[in-house]
């Protein structure tokens, strides 16, 4: 017998003249021309639930934004609920959902970032002049850290970056109307074969090396996870494999934290080196999939993804697991490692309550292994060099080597490799060709938004994991912004903290509340600063992830270093 919760929902009609009745489902109605348009589009692509944010996006870069009718149709076509293809759509920034009754967006968006360095450089004033000089046709808006802070400011025209960006370049780019990405200049993959590229990897899947031998290796190397959690990868990868399979993996490209831009310049110039690094990761767990999500802010590098692991995958190497690169949209929550297992998901990116961790329970419910692109991008050197090669390339008593993303007020910003425990006056003075001219070293950000705020007296503390956390600050990803006399540590603050007031998930009040609230006080001419310490206090100890956690440490590096800023 057929349950009653698997018909449709009807409405009841009176007939003309008290006669038949006729029915209709209850809800939005699918029309045919939306239902054409979306079965267009996905063609032959499966309907899975986890690939919604996938067709989500390509009904917003077919039509510049997304109807009510097309996510109604959308619904049916996947066999899912209106209410979960909304919730999943108006989560993402980079989805435009437009209501029925509403007028569609322009036909072209102008982003330009408004993060903190891009912010130092001018962004402002272009976003103001911007706004004044297009034409209707062109929507302006504001976003965050688009990840080339090392040129800032940054526009992008529909998926253009302009760096180093002026009104007169973003006008040029407008006028012209060549809005799609330029793929960057890299290491292809037969050059990357020619230089001895995927050896390693044909060794491990032809068995002439143990999945025990590599995890040591790296364990003794004292390889940390340098998305910024920092665990040690080889003990991570040992948990994983110890787990019960099926077994999973996912890399997480999602680097959105402002500041950082390091794992998106070995990306788009030596791929297959974290592409290596993550197939020797996933055979030593024995992963029967992976999953590469990448933020939408880098277009340019899932076009060249898109190409690469498709020669990747007709080489002929047997036992390769099944590599699926997923597309962010627009969300720095995501970068979080149990919100990016929800996205990959086709869902909205909020994070999981811990325990059970993902290394038990991960994606679609299995143990996975999750590693960032530079962790990875050091596997194959530190497998064919040795363990005692990577670990004695620090500096003051430190172990590794670190990818520094160096922005702000410097003479030579970019990322730089140095020795893990490098202080942030030698980064200055040895790789950065020194202050910018004009400028004198005032405070600088050792970990990006959430690693909080020294004074340049305190510019000899090295860089590392457990270096900064008695100072109130962590490194992270290692996103190292220089602020001079001519900027306003205040101003910086609040900057960091409209930031996490946008970036909130909004699972949890701690973080929602919390985030909007002490962006509201920090406003004022004068900072309230019991209610700010409370506020913090509440952040920091009840909500559900790093974000909300980390959200108070400019505040607190504020009134720790900088009081008369704050008064």
């Amino acid at each position: 017998m057929t349950s009653s919760k698997t018909l449709p929902t009807r409405r009841k009609h009176p007939g003309r003249g008290g006669k038949r009745a006729r029915y209709e489902n209850k809800g939005r109605q699918v029309r045919p021309d939306d239902q054409a348009d979306i079965r267009a589009l996905l063609g032959s692509a499966p309907r899975d639930r986890d690939l919604l944010i996938e067709h989500l996006h390509l009904v917003q870069d077919r039509y510049g934004h997304i109807s009510a009718g097309h996510l109604a149709a959308l619904a049916d076509e996947m066999r899912l609920s209106m209410a979960e293809v909304y919730e999943v759509a108006t989560f993402y920034a980079h989805f435009d959902v437009v209501k029925e009754g509403e007028d569609a967006p322009p036909p072209l968006t102008v982003r330009v970032c408004d993060s903190l360095t891009c912010e130092m450089m001018g962004a402002r004033e272009l976003l103001t002049s911007l706004k004044e000089g297009l034409g209707d046709q062109v929507r302006v808006l504001s976003a965050p850290c688009m990840g080339r802070c090392e040129c800032a400011p940054v526009a992008e025209v529909g998926h253009r970056h302009i760096t180093n960006a002026t009104p007169g370049a973003v006008q040029q780019t407008v006028s012209a109307g060549n809005f799609g990405p330029e793929l960057p200049n890299y290491r292809n993959f037969d050059d990357y074969r020619t230089d001895g590229g995927y050896a390693l990897l044909s060794d491990c899947l032809a068995g002439r090396h143990s999945r025990e031998d590599i995890i040591a290796t790296l364990d003794d190397s004292g390889l940390r996870g340098l998305g910024g959690a920092g665990f040690p990868t080889g003990r991570k990868w040992g948990i994983v494999r110890a787990e019960s399979g099926p077994r999973m993996m996912a890399v997480n490209a999602d680097e959105g934290e402002p500041g950082t831009f390091k794992d998106r310049i070995y990306l788009e110039t030596d791929p297959h080196r974290t592409l290596e690094g993550m197939l020797i990761g996933a055979w030593a767990v024995e992963a029967d999939a992976v999953y590469f999500y990448l933020r939408d802010e880098y277009p340019q590098l899932r076009d060249m993804l898109i190409r690469e692991i498709t020669l990747l995958e007709g080489a002929g190497f047997d036992g390769l697991p099944a590599i699926h690169l997923r597309r962010g949209a627009g969300a720095y929550i995501c970068g979080e490692e149990s919100a990016m297992l929800e996205s990959i998901e086709g869902k909205r990116g909020e994070p999981r309550h811990k325990p059970p961790f993902p290394a038990q329970v991960g994606l679609f419910g299995r143990p996975t292994l999750i590693n960032n692109v530079e962790t990875l991008h050091w596997v194959r050197d530190i497998v064919e060099r040795g363990a005692d090669w990577f670990a004695s390339q620090g500096a003051h008593g430190r172990k590794g080597l670190r990818s520094y993303s160096v922005s702000g007020r410097v003479a030579e910003p970019g990322m730089k490799l140095a020795p893990a425990g490098t202080t942030v006056q030698e980064l200055i003075d040895n790789y950065c060709g020194g202050m910018a001219d004009g400028h004198s070293f005032s405070a600088y950000l050792p970990g990006g938004a959430s690693g909080g705020i020294l004074p340049a007296h305190m510019a000899d503390i090295p860089l590392d994991f457990g270096t900064l956390e008695e100072h109130g600050c962590f490194i992270g990803s290692a996103a190292v912004i220089v602020l001079s006399d001519k900027d306003d540590v205040r101003s910086a603050a609040l900057n960091l903290t409209r930031f996490f007031e946008d970036e909130s998930c909004g699972q949890c009040t701690p973080c929602r509340a919390g985030t909007e609230k002490a962006a509201q006080l920090m406003a004022s001419s004068n900072w309230d600063q019991t209610l700010l310490d409370d506020l913090c206090s509440a952040m920091a100890d009840a909500s559900i992830c790093g974000l909300g956690q980390a959200a108070p440490n400019p505040i607190r590096s504020v009134f720790r270093y900088f009081p008369e800023d704050a008064s």
